[in-house]
C-alpha cells in the first residue's frame, strides 16, 4: 500500500529512538517531542494517568486517530499496522493463522506487537476477538457451554471460574481483547444470536456479569493473565422486532431502561474494560449513531471510564453500506463511539476523520477523551511492560483442569424437562441405542462461534462428543449407534435421541418462519417412540424448539443446550453420576407463534420460566457408576 504523506513510516530496533537522532522528529506537519531514554509514559512507578497525559502529549492528530482503528488481520499485515500507528487488531470468525494452534497464535501475535512496539512511541496493539464460549476460535482451545446453557447453570461462581480459565488460554496466545460477554436480554427466540443471552430476564444476566471478574480480575490488569472483557451488545438488541439481528427495537424507554439496561449497569459496576454497540437501531435510530444512549446514559449517567467500541463495520452500516463515509465517521464518533472496528481502508479511515477534525465537524476534545480511554486500557493491562504472548501458558490451552471445568458446566446446564421414572439410567447391563445426529457431532454440540464464524458440521475441534461421553460412562452397557434409529426393536432397554439444531451464527441463525426440528430429526424420533421402547430425547439447541405434538411420546426430555466440547458431561446427567440442577432461563414456547414469549406476558408456554426437574433423593443414582475422574 503507497505510504500516506502525511504520515512517516520507518521500523526501529527498539522502542526508543536511536542515540544521537534529531531533536525534533515531525510526523506529518505536527512536531512531537524527541525520544529521551526513558520518557515518562515508560515508567511502570507513574500512575496511569500520568503516563497517558505525557504519551497523549508526544502524538500527532495522526497518531490519536490512528489508535482509534481496529482493523481485521487479513487487511493490514505487521508493518502496515505500525506504519500507520495503528490502535488494534481482530480476528473476525475464522480468521486464524495457518496452521491454526495456539503456538501458531502467539507466534502471529507476537509478529503485530513487536512491529508495534519497534516504533518511536511503541505503542502497543490490543488484539481483539469473540473469545465467547472459551478460546473458541483456536482449535483444541477448551469450549465451554454457550451463554444460554450458563444461564440455565445460574451459578455466578462457575461462569466467573469459566472467563479465569479463557483468560489463561488467551493469555497464552497473546490476544488480550474479548468481545464478551454478551450481556444482551433474549426476548424473542427467533433471533439467530438467542444462545449468546444468559436469558429473558434482567437478572440473569446481571448476575452472570461475574464473567467480566473472571475475564479481567477484580481490577484490570492484576494478575498476568487478565484480559480485556466487553459487554455486549448495547443496546436493546435482544428487543428487535421479529427476532430479526440487526433489527429495530420499537419499545419505549421505560421498557428499554427496565430491562435491557441493568446488565450493562452491573458490568460497568464491575469495572468492565469496553463496551460494544450494537448494530441494531432504537426506534428508527442506529445505535452506532445515538449519542443519547452512547454518551449521556452509557457514559455519563453509568460513568463508563473504558472504551467503547463499534461493532464490525457497525460505523459505516449506520448509512446502511458497511464501507464508512465521513458521514458516518462523523456521526459515529460524536456519538461517542472510541474505536472503530473496520474490515479494510485504514488508511483512508485517518485521512477522512482527519479531515472532519481540521473542519470542525468532529472536536479536537472527542478525539482526545477516545485515545486517552484507549490508552488507559493498555496501560492497565500493563502492555506497555509485557506486550507479549506468556509461552509458558501454552499447554494449559485445552487442558485437563480447563476441560473438567467445561464438564462441570456441562453437567449444571442440563434442565430436566420430562421424566417418567426412566431417568437417571443404569450404567450397567442390556443395550441401549444411540440415535440423532448430534449425537456424534463436536461441531454440532458447540454450535457457531467455534473454530469458524458459523461453526460447522464434524471433528472441528477437539473435545468429547455426547456418544463418546455415553460410552465412557456407561462401560457395562451395549452402546449401538445408529443416526436415524434403523433396527431399533424391543432388545433394547431404552434409546437416547440426540437432536435439535445445527450450527449457525448471528443473523444466518435468523428463524423469522418459525423453530421448528427438520425431518431427520422428526422421523428418528417418530422410529424410536414406535418400537415401544423408553425413548430419551436431548435436544441440543442453542434456544427451544417446537417439541409440544411429540412430547407426548418420550419418556424424557433434557434440554442440553449446546455444551461444547466436553460431551461427557452430558452423559454424567443421563446416567445419574450428577443430578441435574439446571433451570429453563428461557420460557419453552408450545408453537412458534407463540414467539416473543416472555415470563409474565400472560402467556402459557410448554414449560415455563424457571422449569426444570430433579431425580428422586430417595433413589439411587447409579451407585454402581465410577467415580469422577
Amino acid at each position: 500500500m503507497p505510504p500516506s504523506s502525511s504520515v512517516l513510516r520507518f521500523r526501529r530496533t527498539t522502542p526508543m529512538a536511536a542515540a544521537g537522532a534529531a531533536a525534533l522528529l515531525v510526523l506529518g506537519s505536527t512536531p512531537v517531542h524527541a525520544q529521551e531514554a526513558d520518557p515518562p509514559y515508560r515508567d511502570s512507578m507513574r500512575a496511569v494517568d500520568d503516563r497517558v497525559d505525557d504519551l497523549m502529549s508526544r502524538m500527532s492528530l495522526d497518531d490519536k486517530i490512528g489508535q482509534m482503528v481496529q482493523i481485521e488481520r487479513g487487511a493490514a499485515d505487521a508493518g502496515e499496522v505500525a506504519e500507520h500507528g495503528l490502535g488494534a487488531v481482530l480476528s473476525t470468525g475464522g480468521s486464524a493463522p495457518d496452521p491454526n494452534t495456539p503456538e501458531a497464535w502467539a507466534d502471529m501475535y507476537d509478529g503485530y506487537q513487536r512491529a508495534a512496539v519497534e516504533t518511536p512511541l511503541g505503542i502497543p496493539i490490543l488484539y481483539g476477538l469473540d473469545a465467547v464460549h472459551g478460546h473458541n476460535n483456536v482449535r483444541g482451545a477448551t469450549i465451554f457451554p454457550h451463554n444460554i446453557g450458563l444461564g440455565a447453570a445460574g451459578d455466578p461462581d462457575l461462569v466467573r471460574r469459566i472467563g479465569e480459565a479463557t483468560a489463561v488460554e488467551m493469555a497464552a496466545t497473546g490476544v488480550d481483547w474479548t468481545f464478551a460477554p454478551c450481556v444482551c436480554v433474549a426476548r424473542d427466540d427467533r433471533w439467530g444470536r438467542t444462545y449468546e443471552s444468559f436469558g429473558e430476564t434482567p437478572e440473569l444476566p446481571s448476575e452472570l456479569t461475574s464473567a467480566v471478574t473472571g475475564l479481567q480480575g477484580e481490577k484490570l490488569g492484576d494478575r498476568p493473565t487478565s484480559v480485556l472483557a466487553t459487554a455486549k451488545h448495547y443496546l436493546g438488541d435482544g428487543a428487535t422486532e421479529g427476532g430479526l439481528d440487526r433489527g429495530d427495537a420499537v419499545i419505549d424507554e421505560e421498557e428499554l431502561r427496565a430491562i435491557h439496561l441493568p446488565p450493562f449497569r452491573e458490568a460497568v459496576e464491575r469495572g468492565v474494560g469496553s463496551v460494544m454497540i450494537s448494530y441494531s437501531s432504537w426506534n428508527g435510530t442506529k445505535a452506532h449513531a445515538d449519542r443519547y444512549l452512547i454518551t449521556e446514559v452509557l457514559k455519563e449517567e453509568l460513568g463508563f471510564s473504558g472504551i467503547v467500541v463499534s461493532d464490525y463495520d457497525g460505523v459505516g452500516r449506520i448509512s446502511g453500506d458497511r464501507n464508512f463515509t465521513p458521514e458516518d465517521l462523523r456521526a459515529g464518533v460524536n456519538a461517542g463511539i472510541d474505536m472503530v472496528m473496520i474490515s479494510k481502508n485504514h488508511a483512508g479511515f485517518i485521512s477522512d476523520l482527519r479531515a472532519e477534525v481540521d473542519e470542525g465537524r468532529v472536536s479536537q476534545g472527542r478525539i482526545d477523551d477516545a485515545v486517552r480511554r484507549i490508552l488507559t486500557k493498555k496501560f492497565e493491562l500493563g502492555l506497555f511492560e509485557q506486550p507479549f504472548a506468556d509461552r509458558d501458558l501454552l499447554a494449559q490451552v485445552g487442558g485437563d483442569d480447563h476441560r473438567e471445568l467445561a464438564r462441570e458446566a456441562v453437567r449444571a446446564s442440563q434442565v430436566l424437562l420430562e421424566n417418567d421414572g426412566v431417568l437417571p439410567l443404569a450404567p450397567e447391563g442390556g443395550k441401549i441405542m444411540v440415535a440423532g445426529k448430534n449425537a456424534d457431532d463436536i461441531g454440532h454440540q458447540s454450535g457457531g462461534w467455534t473454530v469458524t464464524w458459523q461453526g460447522g458440521s464434524g471433528d472441528t475441534t477437539e473435545g468429547t462428543s455426547i456418544l463418546d461421553g455415553i460410552r465412557e460412562v456407561a462401560p457395562g452397557t451395549e452402546i449401538v449407534h445408529e443416526r436415524e434409529g434403523e433396527g431399533i426393536d424391543d432388545s433394547y432397554r431404552a434409546a437416547i435421541a440426540v437432536v435439535g439444531e445445527t450450527p449457525y451464527a448471528e443473523y444466518e441463525g435468523d428463524r423469522p418462519d418459525g423453530l421448528v426440528l427438520d425431518d431427520e430429526d422428526r422421523a428418528t424420533l417418530s422410529r424410536l417412540a414406535d418400537s415401544g421402547v423408553p425413548v430419551v430425547v436431548v435436544m441440543v439447541s442453542g434456544r427451544p424448539l417446537e417439541v409440544a405434538d411429540m412430547v407426548g411420546d418420550w419418556n424424557g426430555l433434557v434440554a442440553a443446550w449446546l455444551p461444547g466440547s466436553e460431551g461427557a458431561g452430558v452423559a454424567d446427567v443421563l446416567f445419574g453420576r450428577s443430578a441435574p440442577t439446571g433451570r429453563l432461563p428461557v420460557t419453552w414456547m408450545r408453537t412458534s407463534d407463540q414467539q416473543p414469549i416472555n415470563e409474565g406476558d400472560g402467556q402459557e408456554g410448554l414449560y415455563p420460566y424457571g422449569a426444570g426437574l430433579s431425580y428422586d433423593a430417595a433413589r439411587p443414582a447409579a451407585p454402581e457408576a465410577p467415580q469422577l475422574p
